[in-house]
């Protein structure tokens, strides 16, 4: 029989309603049904691609002897942390504070007052590793509560005190100068794999905010290392097994140091980042390689990710049926020789394990290899590789294929937004930025109410009912933002103002400027979380400091530039300590270094010459120039005002820091004007 997860919207608890634990969303009725009974909370935190998750349900949650023990001695919440990144933020806080390490499937033992007091991630159905078993886990925990429950609650108040005195420095307020941004760069030299690329050793990440850094560096000073490390990092990526060398799209990290094997799992705000990552690299350098792998993500993206209502879904598993009926991470992705031979035939399957890189040995289980390019492409006939590529495509779709997480959620989607139009733009691809604003539409919809309050996620159309973070708020501005420039429509601009008011009003601490995760309205947790730091993907913090600085540049609104340039006195602090961490932060400081550069292009539309100085413009490498583009006549950009044609010619405007270049008819002169 169901238990109360069935009626919840989010695929990861709905893959959780048929076990015989007694769920409970997150909800005040489970913590009052943890008092009526005097009974602990079990809270179990994860993600519906996330495969441990998996195997910790199968194991444990799917079996009727542990789930009579827990049913019996706790009130059981399941959290999907996509969906309430904030209750997430809060207990992984302390648990990285009290284990020094952090992960999903996340498992705190609470009060009924939502005070941690006991913490772990995985545990195995038998002792193992030095781990003890789950159900020892549960045992201790129960007995803890009953024969000590002033030792737990001494132990809870504890952890809560030291959560609330965990607050962080600031900084001085001031904003990041050069010699931050220089300490930044020494230290991401210092971090830098040389022969990998990449920064630090494995699991490693796709370092897609600090890319953004190092370009924006580049294209400011010059430096040729900071485009180095972006250039051997972005090739090494596309070339590893990270990268699906078939179907396109990133895997979420590698397990090694090589970018060999990943863990398979695809998300969309890491395809949403790398997409623009890529593009922005094509931009600086002209890359075929970044070219290629922009496109193909922006595809993958579409593809794979696109739902019926034109949002894009969340994530694809890392596991599905491996053809027997067991279900196996990666089974849809690897290949072993025989299996390239049976596709191909003998020669060209032959050709095909050496140009993938697929052994005899395998390089990841049982014999099986994950797809890279370890040799040069020139050594290999392109059209042979086409033809490869698509018959081992077509044969891998004949496979099961793994499970997609549907639901939406607005900050990943308003990365997608920004990814796609942009990639859409450069590469002369209206069916990209056709994407783009289909998926914003429904950002509008579906997820902003007449008070421009975001909803967190949506499924078939439908909003949930959590309420947005910071992240959403700050992500969703920064996709309107790149589609009023690339579509010359103020009504997105006007969208990302509503938002952007919301994060200065609802977000921000009005006296030192910091930001918080959480809205001043919004369901109080035992901490209000904070974090200036990216991980996954840029922090809610940096995010909102980008849109807030880009969206006053193209309004002259001098209460948002104030307040990005409040919010960036963090990255004065942390830059030069932790440049990995807050490469985004890090990025949007080059932007007010620059300026940025305000660019309005002014012409008829649809006539050749408005069309290339708006291409120009949209390509111009100056770090977070902002684009309008309309008619003389037109007030829906408010960079356009007084503006008027050249002699009749459409014609391109530049500003920087209150003062603007002559006007220019020439995308030469533009290009050179918005260069470093």
């Amino acid at each position: 029989m169901p238990n109360r997860l069935a009626h919840e919207t989010s695929p990861y608890l709905l893959q959780h309603a048929d076990n015989p634990v007694d769920w409970w969303p997150w909800s005040a009725e489970a913590f009052d049904e943890a008092r009526e009974r005097g009974v602990p909370v079990l809270l179990s935190v994860g993600y519906s691609s996330c495969h441990w998750c998996h195997v910790l349900a199968r194991e444990s949650f799917e079996d009727e002897q542990i789930a009579a023990y827990m049913n019996a001695h706790f009130v059981n919440i399941k959290v999907d942390r996509e969906e309430r990144p904030d209750v997430d933020a809060v207990y992984m806080e302390a648990v990285q504070a009290a284990t020094g390490q952090g992960g999903w499937p996340m498992t705190v033992f609470l009060t009924p007052d939502a005070e941690p007091f006991y913490f772990g991630t995985y545990f195995p159905p038998a002792p193992r590793h030095g781990m003890p078993s789950f159900r020892q886990v549960l045992e201790g925990v129960r007995g803890a509560w009953t024969d000590r429950r002033g030792e737990v609650a001494e132990v809870a108040g504890k952890i809560v005190r030291d959560l609330a005195e965990r607050e962080m420095s600031f900084g001085s307020g001031e904003v990041p100068g050069e010699e931050d941004l220089a300490g930044a760069l020494l230290g991401l030299t210092r971090e830098y794999d040389a022969s990998r690329g990449g920064f630090g050793g494995a699991p490693k990440f796709p370092p897609s905010m600090v890319i953004e850094f190092l370009l924006r560096h580049h294209a400011r000073t010059g430096s040729e290392g900071a485009l180095q490390m972006a250039q051997d990092t972005c090739e090494r990526m596309a070339r590893g097994g990270i990268y699906d060398q078939l179907g396109g799209g990133f895997a979420r990290y590698s397990v090694d140091r090589e970018w060999v094997v990943p863990h398979f799992e695809k998300m969309l705000y890491d395809n949403a980042l790398l997409c623009r990552v890529y593009a922005h690299l094509w931009r600086s350098t002209g890359s075929e390689l970044a070219r290629r792998v922009a496109l193909e993500t922006a595809d993958f993206m579409v593809g794979e990710l696109r739902t019926n209502e034109g949002g894009f879904a969340s994530a694809l598993d890392a596991d599905s049926d491996d053809g027997t009926g067991k279900h196996v991470e990666g089974a849809y992705y690897v290949w072993t020789p025989r299996q390239l031979h049976e596709v191909l035939g003998a020669q060209d399957g032959e050709l095909a394990a050496r140009y993938f890189g697929v052994t005899q040995e395998g390089t990841f289980e049982e014999g099986s290899s994950v797809l890279q390019l370890p040799q040069q492409d020139e050594l290999f006939d392109a059209q042979k590789v086409a033809s490869m590529r698509r018959r081992l495509l077509a044969a891998r779709a004949e496979r099961p294929a793994p499970g997609r997480d549907d639901k939406i959620v607005a900050a990943w989607n308003g990365l997608a937004v920004a990814a796609l139009a942009e990639t859409g733009a450069y590469f002369d691809r209206p069916d990209l930025v056709d994407a783009a604003i289909a998926a914003a539409d429904l950002l509008v919809r579906v997820h902003m109410d007449d008070r421009a309050r975001l909803s967190r996620t949506s499924k078939d159309g439908r909003a949930g009912a959590n309420a947005g973070v910071l992240e959403d708020y700050a992500d969703v501005a920064e996709g309107f933002l790149a589609l009023a420039s690339v579509t010359g429509e103020g009504v997105w601009l006007e969208f990302a103002g509503f938002l952007l008011d919301q994060v200065i009003t609802q977000f921000t601490d009005p006296e030192s400027g910091a930001l918080y995760d959480t809205a001043a309205d919004a369901e109080r947790l035992i901490r209000r979380p904070q974090d200036p730091t990216d991980n996954a993907t840029p922090s809610g913090w940096s995010a909102a400091a980008g849109a807030l600085l880009s969206y006053a540049a193209q309004t002259g609104a001098e209460p948002h530039r104030a307040a990005a340039e409040r919010a960036l006195g963090v990255v004065k602090a942390l830059g030069p300590r932790a440049p990995r961490f807050i490469g985004w932060g890090l990025a949007v400081a080059e932007a007010l270094l620059d300026g940025p550069r305000e660019v309005a292009v002014v012409g008829p539309e649809g006539h050749p010459l408005t069309k290339a100085l708006h291409r120009t413009a949209l390509l111009g490498t100056a770090p977070g120039a902002v684009v309008a583009v309309g008619t003389p006549e037109s007030d829906e950009l408010p960079l356009l005002a007084d503006r008027p044609l050249v002699q009749g010619e459409p014609a391109a405007y530049v500003c920087r820091n209150f003062t603007c270049d002559a006007p220019t008819t020439d995308p030469d002169r533009l290009r050179t004007a918005l260069s470093s």
